[in-house]
């Protein structure tokens, strides 16, 4: 996709502030303040580590903030249990006529599987080896809103203080555990987080060298098909042929949801068509080819669509688990039950609501009526219009930091909550993220590219200090 107008010649103070960002980084004072954060063990799947979530976003975020002039309050996650950490608002208002910013992070990181890394020193220990910064959360995502809050920084030194927007940050710390609570906490402080727009940073680039804006995800939704056809099992050399497989009809049930080479055949699982300026923004553009990157099956998926297409702008049905019997130890009988779990990765338009009821309709008219289906677990799908002004001044000050024409994804293949901010707040959300498909994200060995980090740093500089200098020309809410 071209970038709309023609960018306007660099400011001499715009250029220092890039080049004090370049500056931060190759000082290593980016590293130090990364490693301070990553040796904070805030997992939010293990229940013992509660008050370190509560640590990162009081104590680490809350003294950054504070120092960058934001007004910092730690909330209760307005749900219990395990992962439902608590939540940060920091706000920074400086004009009411400016146009404010909602930014987001989680402070939260996955189990850090320490007996299993391979790479630098393990998950709480940021380690330099060549290009990459290894430790958890330095891809997903404390690097990231590192970036940002480094970038921030870089422009309120040129700026004597300044940044010309109000600015206002988000931080939850159950995000990989689904975010409970953000949905209740969002609509419970929605004045407190009334914004114009919300940039934010997670996920991967397309590619590492390429920078990316992404608009939105794919939802997701999972669910369980059950079949119990009897009490217990029998022996298959005296029942066999007598008496139905549960597996076997449970196999046959999802071949008839999803064909042998991927394409959805019930119509109320399949989005509609690829809207002509989604087309357009993902033309030319390739998924994978790195490295470490699986080869893309040509002919897996929905017909008449390119690869890009297929992960990003249509829905996958994918088969996730599956189990009857004793997997472990097969014996020669018929089991009774036998269960899967499936996952629908799904765009904008489908029709969600209903998943539940096409699933048992199809079920039932192939004659699978006696297979339960559990409620879906949703994640709402998302995308902001290729062609929102935001989009177009995101596009244009990424290529003028940069010299590169961004990638623009309508939406990510992936799942975040960004229908809190999209829906819930009701925001235009444009997400620029620092890292890239091999970061290992979610597995040992998790890393930042340093050469990804520090243009990272440089084009949000640019981005910042872009909406200072534009301001009064952005496009505000009513």
């Amino acid at each position: 996709m071209s970038i709309p107008g023609a960018a306007p010649a660099r400011s001499a103070s715009r250029d220092a502030a890039l080049a004090a960002a370049a500056a931060h980084f190759d000082s290593g004072a980016f590293a130090r303040d990364l490693a301070r954060r990553v040796a904070i063990r805030s997992e939010s799947q293990d229940p013992a580590q509660a008050a370190a979530l509560r640590a990162y976003v009081a104590d680490e975020l809350g003294a950054s903030l504070g120092a960058l002039g934001f007004r910092c309050e730690v909330f209760d996650n307005p749900r219990q249990g395990t992962g439902c950490g608590p939540f940060l608002i920091a706000t920074r208002h400086e004009d009411p006529a400016l146009p404010t910013v909602l930014m987001y992070g989680h402070g939260d990181v996955v189990r850090g599987q320490d007996a299993s890394w391979t790479r630098g020193q393990g998950p709480w220990t940021l380690a330099q080896d060549g290009d990459r910064l290894y430790g958890r959360g330095t891809a997903d995502n404390k690097g990231q809103h590192s970036i940002n809050l480094a970038a921030l920084a870089q422009v309120l030194a040129a700026r004597g203080g300044r940044l010309g927007f109000n600015a206002i940050w988000l931080f939850e710390t159950g995000e990989e555990t689904g975010s409970p609570g953000l949905a209740e906490f969002c609509a419970q402080q929605r004045a407190r987080l009334a914004a114009d727009v919300l940039i934010a940073s997670d996920g991967p680039r397309l590619r590492a060298e390429a920078p990316t804006l992404f608009l939105g995800t794919r939802g997701v939704a999972n669910f369980d098909l059950r079949l119990t056809l009897r009490d217990g099992a029998h022996h298959s050399g005296n029942w066999g042929g007598l008496l139905r497989n549960p597996g076997t009809v449970l196999a046959a049930a999802i071949a008839s949801l999803v064909d042998g080479h991927g394409r959805i055949l019930v119509p109320g699982l399949r989005p509609p068509p690829v809207p002509a300026n989604v087309r357009a923004a993902l033309a030319g553009l390739a998924p994978g080819g790195g490295p470490d990157d699986p080869t893309v099956d040509a002919d897996w998926g929905e017909p008449g669509l390119t690869p890009i297409e297929r992960v990003l702008a249509w829905n996958a049905l994918e088969v996730l688990a599956m189990r009857t019997g004793n997997p472990d130890y097969p014996v020669n009988a018929i089991p009774a039950h036998a269960q899967a779990t499936l996952q629908l990765r799904f765009v904008v338009g489908t029709d969600i609501a209903r998943l539940r009821e096409h699933l048992q309709a199809h079920l039932q008219a192939q004659g699978y009526g006696a297979i339960e289906v559990s409620e879906p677990v949703v994640m709402q799908a998302t995308r902001l219009d290729p062609d929102n002004a935001w989009v177009r001044f995101a596009l244009q000050s990424i290529a003028r930091s940069t010299g590169l024409q961004p990638v623009l994804l309508p939406n990510l293949g992936g799942s975040l909550p960004n229908d809190v901010f999209a829906e819930g707040l009701g925001l235009p959300t444009v997400w620029v993220p620092h890292s890239y498909p091999g970061c290992s994200q979610h597995a040992p060995d998790e890393h930042l590219l340093a050469p990804v980090a520090r243009q990272a740093l440089q084009l949000m500089t640019g981005l910042y200090w872009d909406l200072g200098d534009q301001a009064a020309q952005l496009p505000r809410r009513r």
